[in-house]
């Protein structure tokens, strides 16, 4: 079924099997920096649940992060995109971890260090236990592209849920805004019951509550902390 809210679009393929009052309460204002891996031998223990945050270097990926931590500087953010090269960490309580991943597309770098970022990556993608679903930050001027389409194929293959973010919505009027998003989600429409979709905006702080329910559903802490 779908389920849209008035104050930010947004079109929900995913049910969780708990009702919100029986989730575990997520306070992503606790979120702190932990590490910076070059790849996936240099990660954190492979335990718990995190949810990684993909996209390409001048989607709003970091400004996305900050916002929904309620942080100025949580995530690095410039104005020169690429800056982000390592697979980021933040913990939020043991256990409970958001990761930013390499922004993909516009570093002025050298090719053979792109491939490596994308090497890296995708071992992360591929390996993790712990990764639970990929928030994957779009410009919602610049929606789907190749690496987009590349990281919802992937999503497809092994099942992983992801959830399609359309930064910068306070770019668009309302009427483009929805139009976007209605485009977007059909087009990726083959990915049924892993997709959930919304508009945001860090400037404008639109959106932030959606996107903390939907990762509070994702990062539920392992049963024995629950239980603790």
């Amino acid at each position: 079924m779908w389920h849209y809210n008035q104050s930010a679009p947004t079109y929900n393929l995913t049910q969780s099997s708990k009702r919100p009052m029986d989730l575990v309460k997520i306070n992503f204002q606790l979120a702190k920096y932990t590490i910076s891996a070059p790849s996936i031998k240099q990660c954190p223990e492979d335990t718990g649940a995190e949810v990684a945050f993909a996209g390409r270097s001048n989607a709003g990926k970091s400004s996305a992060l900050n916002t929904l931590a309620q942080q100025n500087k949580l995530a690095r953010t410039s104005k020169t995109p690429g800056r982000t090269q390592l697979i980021n960490f933040f913990e939020i309580q043991p256990g409970v971890r958001i990761v930013d991943l390499p922004g993909y597309g516009f570093a002025k770098v050298p090719e053979r260090l792109k491939r490596e970022w994308q090497k890296n990556m995708s071992e992360y993608l591929e390996k993790r236990e712990s990764l639970k679903a990929i928030v994957l930050v779009m410009d919602i001027r610049h929606p789907l592209s190749d690496f987009d389409r590349m990281m919802c194929d992937w999503a497809q293959d092994v099942q992983m849920p992801v959830h399609i973010l359309l930064t910068k919505s306070d770019k668009f009027k309302r009427g483009p805004a929805q139009a976007t998003l209605l485009s977007v989600k059909k087009e990726m429409a083959h990915l049924g019951d892993l997709l959930t979709i919304q508009t945001f905006s860090s400037l404008k702080k639109v959106g932030t509550t959606i996107l903390q329910n939907q990762l509070t559903q994702w990062l539920q802490p392992p049963k024995d902390e629950e239980e603790a």
